[in-house]
């Protein structure tokens, strides 16, 4: 394996050690190759033809180099579904579970575009490309006007990563190492419970306008203009964050060496594929990662329909699920290693990026759009949101962890489960009532 990396180590420039080629690996990118497999290139190697080699080469470490490979079928059914007109449902289902893989082939390809960019410009494509599906989705459920849907599943994101994945990391980790004493740094968690909490009052304040006005109708456009005037504030914030988490205090969030020296084969010491091959596998996956986002987007009121579970229910318990499998169970995997570090950056990370600059991106490209979407995420909604922050701040200020607080912030993800499974709310029942205030207020004008 090491004659077919060789020549592209020496094309690109990468000399030097290991540790220095590695130097800039983060959280994310150890919980995602926790999940990767070494590929034995000895039949490709006997290929005659360079270009077919290399091809070989390359589809064998994109597609068969995770232990996710199991799910890529999923992607071609969920196209013959849809195509031959299957059961909606069935695309809906299909598609999820080829959204999967593709999460975690996107982080490998990130990884892999770093090797020879360096760590920085790596660290920039993390921080875009990390939770690009999520990203995706919204962006095609507000092309269609879903705007409930795109609140829904940015929600449920940042709500699993929080109470979900930090939850089962804590409580694995926990069990796994009930006689050893876990701790972990608690300066990255503080600057990510910072900006949580700056995220939660952006959220908040939209929430408290309209509901201190006189009528709906009345304070509809100012809390539009509150939330876009908020959302530039959160992403000059996540810029800020970036500046801080790539230049000044990079050491923070470094994964920790003594992770990287495993022997399991969870990290690579050199790149497994070219610059160029990396960056038009990384174009390719985007696009499949569009194309099952749409059917994604089109069947859920089918699939909520057929099941008879609330489209709230899917998009903020089912989508962050099956969609962040495999980060999350990276995260678990290093909790079970004593490596609370990394799995806090996993958690904490996501949860900060999903509500620092996805939900605020989502709404300044609603604003291009022509679609009006604010930062008013309801009473229930919002009420979730500040209490899994509250309790997650609470559980990681002591900079030490056991089982039972991972137990409780599990019972606590249980719960707001439970009550988005009990809500039948409609689709865009908000919209409906604000239109319906608007006209009756029009109509005892015009009397």
């Amino acid at each position: 394996m090491a004659s077919l990396h060789e020549p592209w180590l020496v094309e690109n420039g990468l000399k030097g050690s290991s540790k220095e080629i590695r130097h800039g690996r983060t959280a994310h990118n150890m919980s995602s190759s926790s999940l990767r497999k070494k590929s034995d290139l000895t039949l490709v190697s006997k290929v005659r033809y360079a270009m077919l080699r290399q091809f070989l080469a390359n589809l064998q470490e994109v597609i068969l180099g995770t232990k996710l490979s199991v799910l890529f079928p999923a992607i071609p059914l969920a196209i013959v579904a849809e195509c031959y007109g299957f059961g909606r449902p069935w695309v809906f289902a299909l598609s999820l579970l080829g959204l999967t893989p593709l999460a975690e082939r996107v982080s490998f390809l990130t990884e892999q575009i770093a090797y020879y960019t360096g760590p920085t410009v790596g660290g920039l494509l993390n921080a875009t490309c990390g939770n690009a599906t999520e990203l995706i989705i919204a962006i095609f459920a507000l092309s269609q006007h879903k705007i409930d849907v795109v609140k829904y599943s940015l929600l449920g994101s940042v709500l699993s990563n929080l109470l979900l994945v930090l939850g089962t990391s804590l409580f694995c980790g926990g069990i796994a190492n009930i006689a050893r004493e876990q701790k972990y740094d608690r300066r990255q968690a503080d600057v990510n419970s910072l900006l949580l909490f700056l995220g939660l009052l952006c959220h908040s304040l939209p929430l408290l306008f309209r509901m201190s006005g006189a009528s709906a109708a009345l304070t509809a456009d100012p809390t539009l203009q509150l939330s876009r005037a908020s959302s530039i504030v959160m992403l000059i914030a996540y810029v800020s964050y970036i500046v801080f988490q790539l230049f000044t205090h990079r050491q923070l969030f470094e994964a920790p060496e003594e992770a990287e020296g495993d022997d399991d084969g969870i990290s690579e010491e050199e790149p497994v594929i070219g610059f160029w091959s990396g960056f038009i596998w990384l174009v390719g996956m985007t696009v499949v990662i569009s194309l099952l986002s749409e059917y994604v987007v089109e069947t859920i009121e089918d699939a909520s329909d057929t099941w008879g579970i609330s489209v709230s229910f899917i998009s903020i318990i089912l989508l962050p699920i099956v969609g962040n499998a495999a980060e999350h169970a990276g995260a678990i995997i290093f909790a079970f290693k004593n490596k609370l570090d990394i799995s806090l950056g996993v958690a904490l990370g996501s949860a900060t990026q999903i509500s620092m600059f996805v939900v605020p991106l989502c709404v300044l490209v609603s604003w291009i759009m022509g679609i009006n979407m604010d930062l008013n995420f309801n009473l229930i909604e919002t009420g979730s949101l500040a209490l899994s922050i509250i309790a997650v701040a609470f559980t990681l200020q002591d900079g030490t962890s056991h089982y039972m607080k991972g137990l409780v912030l599990l019972l606590l993800y249980i719960v707001i489960g439970a009550c988005f499974f009990v809500s039948k709310t409609p689709l865009n029942q908000v919209n409906i009532t604000n239109s319906g205030a608007k006209l009756a207020i029009d109509t005892i004008f015009r009397a």
